[in-house]
């Protein structure tokens, strides 16, 4: 917890499995699909990932924080099949942005559950990688017909109106935050530049014409 917010929680991790579900949909029958996941968090994730996935795909997992990942091997494994034994997945310690800004053209899909989404609310260091920086980095890093999906703890239009103002077409879905939840509600956005791939359902986000203070404006991302 930080600030009296929760920031992983086993009894509440539904939210976390629709992250890969959604941000995966697109590679269920894919043979050898290449997917980074920024955030183990409870490694929940992973684990939907690894279950949706080929026995040839290739995880990339980001964690900034070694003692998260200590944890998962020590404590939290036993939470979902270890996943951190898998020989699919591998594990990197650091800043995710980094790693992102290096990759070019290489994954099939990124899912993002760093901090507690857009806001940044544990390090202000997060916000790079929720800003222009950071999703430009994002997309450039996805194959063609590749998938960005974000995890968030909140709505956020302005982070929607940046998604496609680099190009992606979204969706946003709101999603339990444990199985049969109805009053808590998490948030996922899937982006992607093909259309076509998005999973079905959410909401569709469209950005109309903005008049910016100097006289800037803002269209539409795509054709």
């Amino acid at each position: 917890m930080i600030n009296g917010q929760d920031l992983m929680h086993s009894r509440q991790h539904e939210s976390e499995l629709e992250l890969a579900r959604l941000g995966c949909a697109h590679l269920v029958g894919s043979k050898a699909p290449g997917i980074l996941i920024g955030g183990l968090g409870m490694g929940y994730t992973l684990r939907q990932a690894l279950d949706m996935l080929s026995p040839h795909a290739q995880v990339v997992v980001g964690e900034l924080l070694g003692a998260v990942v200590e944890w998962n091997r020590e404590f939290f494994g036993q939470l979902n099949g270890q996943p951190l034994r898998d020989k699919r997945v591998d594990i990197k310690t650091g800043d995710i942005v980094e790693h992102i800004s290096r990759s070019k053209s290489r994954f099939d899909a990124i899912l993002l559950d760093i901090d507690n989404g857009p806001g940044a609310l544990t390090d202000s260091a997060n916000r790079r990688l929720y800003g222009r920086e950071g999703i430009q980095a994002c997309r450039r890093a996805l194959c063609d017909q590749g998938c960005l999906a974000v995890w968030s703890a909140e709505p956020s239009k302005e982070f929607e109106r940046l998604l496609m103002s680099c190009s992606f077409h979204v969706r946003r879905f709101r999603v339990a935050a444990y199985r049969g939840s109805k009053s808590r509600s998490r948030f996922v956005w899937v982006a992607s530049e093909d259309k076509n791939i998005l999973p079905r359902g959410g909401g569709e986000s469209h950005l109309s014409l903005k008049t910016k203070s100097k006289g800037e404006k803002i269209r539409p991302a795509g054709p």
